[in-house]
């Protein structure tokens, strides 16, 4: 296992809860999440120092800052934040923003969030059915949503990607949408959120994943695939890992950690250890692909 090889992290987020600005983690309430209770990460900022100390002993060179859902009514402020916390530290190295495909204002806030050096591409998480048996097609603010799509086509116009967290069942509207505009690309988040680990599950993730994968202008970052309640392992995320990474092949895949939201299941080292084990038997240059070439090529970090 080579702790020297190289990192990128596509994925990671930073928070001053001090601001106020992310009503997910204000107050007393708490979201519909995956992994349940994410209490703990109400309780203290994660900045830069902290990350640094979460990696240590591997070689992390950069990171791509994933938006934190930060007041949805203030997606540049969001941005300046960042912008500021990477002149006083370094750290992110690129930006994936936040945006509103079906406001109002999608223009404005497009060209405005396009003016950020390091801006390289959009999340809004579109609206998902619960579970596979409840999906229903173009439901309003999914991916087939016209209007959502009509917000969505001024991404070309900037040279930005979209980051698309959704479960599996709403990826043949991803391909659809990738389809339709081809010359904006889609990132998807997360490996589809492969919940259910069951046999029939995993099925019918990977069918989904493959007709995704089978449009050119697509890519996946395999990340947030911790499974509540049991332990960040080789074994228990190897059928996940290795079929995502046969489906859209070495050039479209990353590897990230989610940090610090995954920090809830398990630690820095144990998932990059695991991604580590689970690709040892592949070549060093598709090692370097997947842990910081890919990451390089679409995000462009500074």
């Amino acid at each position: 296992m080579d702790h020297d090889l190289p990192i990128i992290d596509a994925h990671q987020h930073f928070w001053d809860l001090g601001l106020g600005r992310h009503p997910w983690l204000c107050g007393d309430e708490q979201i519909p999440f995956r992994y349940g209770d994410y209490s703990a990460l109400k309780e203290r900022n994660y900045l830069p120092a902290d990350y640094l100390r979460d990696t240590e002993g591997f070689n992390v060179v950069k990171s791509i800052y994933m938006e934190a859902e930060w007041d949805p009514a203030d997606p540049l402020g969001e941005t300046a934040w960042v912008m500021d916390l990477h002149e006083r530290t370094g750290f992110p190295h690129a930006v994936i923003g936040q945006a509103w495909f079906m406001a109002d204002d999608i223009e404005a806030v497009l060209a405005g969030q396009a003016t950020c050096p390091l801006m390289r591409s959009i999340r809004q998480k579109p609206v998902a059915a619960p579970s596979h048996d409840a999906f229903q097609p173009g439901i309003p603010g999914s991916l087939a949503d016209p209007t959502f799509r009509a917000g969505y086509a001024h991404l070309a116009t900037h040279g930005l990607h979209f980051d698309l967290q959704t479960p599996w069942w709403h990826l043949d509207e991803a391909a659809d949408l990738a389809r339709d505009i081809p010359d904006t690309t889609i990132i998807l988040n997360h490996t589809g959120l492969p919940t259910d680990r069951s046999p029939d599950g995993l099925v019918a993730w990977r069918a989904h994943m493959e007709r995704f994968a089978a449009v050119p202008n697509t890519a996946v970052k395999v990340s947030g695939i911790c499974v509540p309640g049991e332990a960040w392992t080789a074994e228990l995320n190897r059928e996940v890992v290795l079929r995502t990474i046969e489906l859209f092949g070495v050039d479209r895949t990353m590897f990230a950690s989610n940090f610090p939201v995954d920090k809830l299941v398990a630690g820095f080292e144990a998932i990059y250890s695991g991604f580590m084990t689970i690709v040892a038997d592949i070549s060093d240059d598709d090692q370097l692909k997947l842990f910081h070439d890919n990451a390089v090529r679409y995000y462009r970090p500074v």
